[in-house]
């Protein structure tokens, strides 16, 4: 079963902290943190810890628009993009993998908003969630 980590609320998400509970993920994570921060994304990363959740999560913004939420995972971290109705043909459009993008097609609203999650476990999945990231910073 599948657990988040990073619960303890005096123990804030250091790289040592991260290395550990990644494993071989923490490469992915590193080279994501690395070009969300630099042009032509200039997100912000921020790690809170979460009481309702009880666990810390990284808030990935650009200016005040939330783009993605992220959490750690034991050898992964998951991303969640939040879409709304009115922008989910956007996003079948975005050239992504297939299969997330029929998950992404298949899930209900949660509220107003549907989930888009990716379970990142290698590089190679990067491109996908950044070119997800573009397309919801461009959304207004």
């Amino acid at each position: 079963m599948e657990t988040i980590q990073l619960k303890d609320p005096n123990t804030p998400p250091s790289d040592e902290v991260l290395k550990e509970v990644l494993g071989t993920s923490f490469d992915a994570f590193d080279e994501l943190m690395k070009t969300v921060r630099n042009a032509p994304y200039d997100l912000v990363a921020g790690w809170n810890y979460y009481i309702d959740g009880k666990a810390w999560l990284c808030k990935v913004q650009f200016k005040k628009k939330t783009v993605f939420w992220l959490s750690v995972w034991d050898q992964f971290f998951k991303t969640a993009f939040y879409f709304t109705e009115k922008t989910k043909p956007g996003v079948l459009e975005l050239d992504i993998d297939n299969a997330t993008k029929r998950e992404f097609d298949q899930r209900e609203l949660t509220g107003k908003l549907i989930p888009l999650v990716i379970n990142v476990t290698e590089k190679e999945q990067l491109n996908d969630l950044l070119t997800i990231a573009e397309y919801k910073k461009r959304l207004r």
